[in-house]
């Protein structure tokens, strides 16, 4: 029962990811080996789980590609940005993150990938130095070069859709500032006016994936398209856009936590989060301003599942702290540890430790599958704007603050959300809510 109003997945998809490092290699490796048959896309919803459609006797569980045409990894094309000008064999050799054995078998097709010139701006990554980026081009000038690539590299690898994903580096804090980023011709102005303080290299890549009829996927902390003025061109060109931050490591336990403690009615004093992380995103993370980007988003997280409005009594003034620190000796394998002091029954103190010793990019590559094939699905479901149904596989979702709008953070709320509008675009009834 498919809604006929989806377009089917028909020829090619190009993903372009801008970032070739642990992340986007281990993604592409991982793609590659699972259609050779040499792997398992473990951890992709598309590719596992099985949503509930109907109810009673006519009740059945069937995987998303049932419920609606999604693309095929066999049809899927690779495309890179970086400032690095590595391809995509030595990026995934270099990053460590997968044994030789994985890589090799799909050498020749990681090795064709070699990235086009990145739209960088040092004083947004300073920890980064590489050499593969556009010289001396002003923030539209940027925009042209970048909607030229993503045009060529549509028409020569005969690619009928585009999806355009930031898996970069996390840039230093841009705060939201309405004179600029409060409107499109603002944001237009102001990247035409060669802004460096307020443009974004990232705002750039998103202004040109968007108006080249691409989604963009927002898999940083970045502020990028979590203004007005990208909401507005998403709006005008009718494309998904979708943010931020993937949620990999500790906010995904976090996120799936804290409810726990909200159900039963326990209460919370404090909540600290520590993590260690050596590889290229720890070493940008190590410079303050940056880490003020991926704080503001870790943090988001807490505030909006435990509230002290709605329970005073069990919410009020907990502490919550977050801390990330550059230890290269572990590499992509990160550790995060979680402190958690509760209390229960007359107030008496206890305490939850979580360590979770995870691999960022092996959990960090199926989200980026699933939300470049969802991102691709609501285009051609005509589904535009913010797409709050993928907040599941974020940290910081994207919401309209300007009009007050809760970002919901919970995990379980948002698998709801992400399975309604699967139904939805199935053609089926969106049964299920949130209470």
């Amino acid at each position: 029962m498919t809604n006929q109003r989806v377009k089917i997945a028909d020829g090619k998809l190009g993903i372009m990811v801008v970032g070739l490092g642990a992340v986007t290699s281990t993604f592409m490796t991982g793609v590659f080996m699972v259609r050779k048959g040499l792997a398992k896309p473990i951890g992709s919803m598309i590719e596992y789980d099985k949503i509930r459609v109907g109810k009673g006797s006519e009740k059945q569980y069937l995987s998303y590609r049932e419920i609606v045409p999604i693309t095929e990894l066999k049809d899927i094309v690779f495309g890179a940005w970086d400032v690095y000008p590595v391809d995509a064999y030595r990026s995934a050799m270099y990053a460590e993150v997968l044994k030789e054995k994985d890589i090799e078998p799909v050498k020749d097709e990681l090795a064709a990938i070699v990235p086009m010139k990145a739209a960088f701006d040092k004083n947004f990554a300073k920890r980064l130095d590489g050499d593969n980026v556009m010289e001396g081009k002003t923030r539209w000038e940027m925009v042209e070069q970048l909607r030229d690539d993503i045009r060529t590299f549509k028409q020569k690898n005969g690619c009928a859709r585009i999806v355009v994903a930031w898996a970069a580096s996390t840039e230093i804090y841009v705060p939201y500032n309405e004179s600029v980023h409060g409107s499109l011709s603002a944001l237009e102005s102001a990247m035409k006016a060669d802004d460096k303080e307020h443009i974004a290299p990232s705002m750039c890549y998103a202004y040109a994936a968007l108006s080249e009829g691409a989604p963009f996927i927002m898999g940083a902390p970045n502020t990028t398209v979590d203004i007005p003025a990208m909401w507005e061109l998403a709006e005008k060109t009718k494309m998904p856009i979708t943010g931020k931050d993937f949620k990999t490591g500790q906010t995904l336990v976090k996120s799936g936590f804290a409810p726990i403690i909200g159900t039963r009615c326990l209460g919370l004093s404090g909540w600290f989060s520590t993590n260690i992380l050596g590889n290229r995103d720890g070493l940008v993370l190590d410079e303050p301003d940056n880490f003020r980007t991926k704080e503001v988003s870790k943090l988001s997280t807490l505030e909006s599942i435990l509230v002290p409005k709605q329970q005073p009594d069990l919410y009020t003034d907990y502490c919550h702290k977050v801390r990330i620190n550059y230890y290269p000796p572990r590499n992509d394998n990160k550790e995060g540890w979680d402190n958690i002091d509760i209390f229960g029954w007359m107030g008496y103190p206890m305490q939850i430790k979580i360590n979770f010793l995870c691999r960022d990019s092996i959990l960090a590559a199926p989200p980026l599958l699933d939300l470049c094939l969802l991102s691709d699905l609501a285009a051609r479901a005509g589904r535009y704007g913010i797409q709050r149904f993928l907040s599941f596989y974020l940290k910081s979702p994207m919401h309209d603050y300007t009009k007050g709008e809760v970002p919901v953070n919970h995990l379980f709320q948002q698998y709801v959300m992400l399975k309604n509008a699967i139904r939805e675009m199935g053609g089926y009834e969106a049964d299920e809510e949130i209470d």
